[in-house]
């Protein structure tokens, strides 16, 4: 009897036992769906956007408390209030630009990069080749084809797919010396104070010949016409235009260069020929664009390189008195066809494949918001917008815009969008410099630079998901 009795006391402690265990196995479990549940019961979804320093404050840096992050701060709140799917929130940092690789690269090794990153298309190139990116075509929508010019679409396609959603842009030109110009008896090739003045290549040679015969001497001592440089690869977009100016289309439809033909010798026999005849500053292949930059401002050149913040610095050095003042526009790079040559560093944000589908979706999401909402796309202003609507839109507030806008049609895509962009930069000043100095005739610097940098591509081709499909 007592073993019965202590056998069913076991039995029954065993049961209530089980129950407060399965009571607690309950509670925790609705404690885990309960903090996951976010407002309206929705599930929560936090993503990351890394931007480098791009501008500050929302859309004007006067604004009180103006950083770096305000507007991806803004936009974040905006669109959580707004977002239906989940109860998302984003989190924002700002990465220095020097860093940005070595923080990406430790981030993608450890299976932790950011959901979101907004920046220059450029340098972002290689990690769609390396297939970290997802593709954004399906949220490119027909009005946003139709707003947005197709060169800047070309420079965000990689293969069949977007990979970047294009926001603003910082356009390359031509910079000129108006009051040297006039000075040189030059005035008719003068453009308008809110003109990209477009010369043929005639014009173009009128021009030089203008600046370096008749400047007078007293005024414009040492003064040379144009700016070259081949020190390092900083600014070598404005060389890689130079090469097209005969018609030389740089890259083949498969990715390789093929400047290695009549035109492309053509234009490095016609870069040569300038600097021989001393239409150029001296020593190019020591020059930094940095010091052709310097050497402008202190009226030493009448032409030279610039973009839109290299342009608003210089006139805000003149009018703080740290630069001489002097009357400064804007010109087209030339070619043989009279359409002239223009580039241009599309800025705008990708998205990074995490491995969590939900926040894939929340990224995707929040760089459409982002990227369309009527608000938000006028912060592009603090850049060259990339759509034509706002560009007409704020024209009073900066007539370049309209200028800018209607130059966008001769956008060349200087990358190519080939893999190994970064590597293939570091190809072409040794070449520029080996012409310069004499060791190389124009031909034999076409085909070396050709040659290596087509080695430099398919070493890169090897490893790329866009090629390898």
């Amino acid at each position: 009897m007592f073993k019965k009795r202590l056998l069913m006391t076991t039995v029954a402690l065993m049961v209530i036992v089980s129950m407060i265990a399965g009571c607690s196995g309950n509670n925790k479990a609705g404690s885990d769906a309960a903090s996951n549940a976010g407002k309206g019961g929705k599930e929560k979804v936090e993503i990351t956007a890394w931007l480098t320093p791009q501008w500050k404050g929302v859309l004007d840096a006067s604004e009180q408390g103006a950083d770096y992050d305000s507007f991806l701060k803004y936009a974040a709140k905006k669109f959580s209030e707004q977002y239906d799917k989940y109860d998302a929130s984003v989190k924002v940092e700002v990465i220095a630009g020097d860093q940005r690789d070595q923080l990406l690269n430790v981030n993608l090794s450890s299976n932790t990069p950011p959901d979101v990153f907004f920046e220059s298309v450029f340098p972002m190139g290689d990690y769609v080749h390396r297939g970290a990116l997802v593709p954004l075509t399906d949220i490119v929508d027909d009005a946003a084809k139709k707003d947005i010019d197709q060169s800047f679409w070309d420079a965000v396609t990689f293969g069949d797919d977007v990979y970047f959603y294009p926001f603003q842009h910082n356009p390359g030109t031509l910079v000129y010396n108006a009051d040297m110009f006039r000075a040189a008896g030059l005035e008719k090739f003068v453009g308008d104070e809110n003109e990209i003045k477009t010369w043929t290549m005639d014009e173009y040679q009128q021009i030089l010949d203008g600046l370096k015969n008749n400047l007078p001497k007293d005024k414009y001592a040492n003064a040379y016409p144009m700016a070259l440089y081949a020190v390092n690869n900083q600014g070598d977009t404005w060389n890689l235009a130079y090469l097209r100016m005969f018609g030389n289309q740089f890259f083949s439809s498969e990715g390789n260069i093929v400047l290695d033909d009549a035109n492309g010798a053509k234009a490095a026999a016609w870069l040569k020929k300038l600097y021989d005849g001393g239409y150029t500053n001296p020593g190019a292949e020591s020059v930094s664009s940095n010091d052709a930059n310097a050497m402008f401002q202190n009226q030493q050149l009448g032409i030279s390189f610039t973009n839109p913040v290299l342009f608003s610095n210089m006139k805000t050095n003149m009018e703080n008195g740290t630069s001489p003042k002097f009357d400064v526009r804007l010109a087209n790079i030339p070619s043989e066809s009279g359409d002239p040559l223009s580039f241009t560093y599309v800025v705008g944000a990708s998205v990074f494949q995490s491995g969590n589908a939900k926040k894939v979706e929340v990224a995707k999401d929040f760089v459409k918001f982002f990227s369309t909402d009527p608000e938000l796309v006028k912060s592009s202003k603090n850049g060259i917008p990339v759509r034509s609507s706002v560009s007409e839109e704020l024209k009073g507030e900066n007539p370049l815009f309209a200028a800018y806008d209607a130059n966008s049609k001769y956008l060349f895509n200087f990358t190519g969008n080939v893999p190994g962009y970064s590597q293939l930069r570091e190809v072409l000043y040794p070449e520029l410099q080996a012409l310069y100095l004499g060791q190389k005739t124009p031909e034999q610097m076409v085909k070396d630079y050709q040659t290596n940098g087509n080695k430099v591509i398919e070493q890169n081709k090897a490893g790329s998901v866009i090629y390898n499909k």
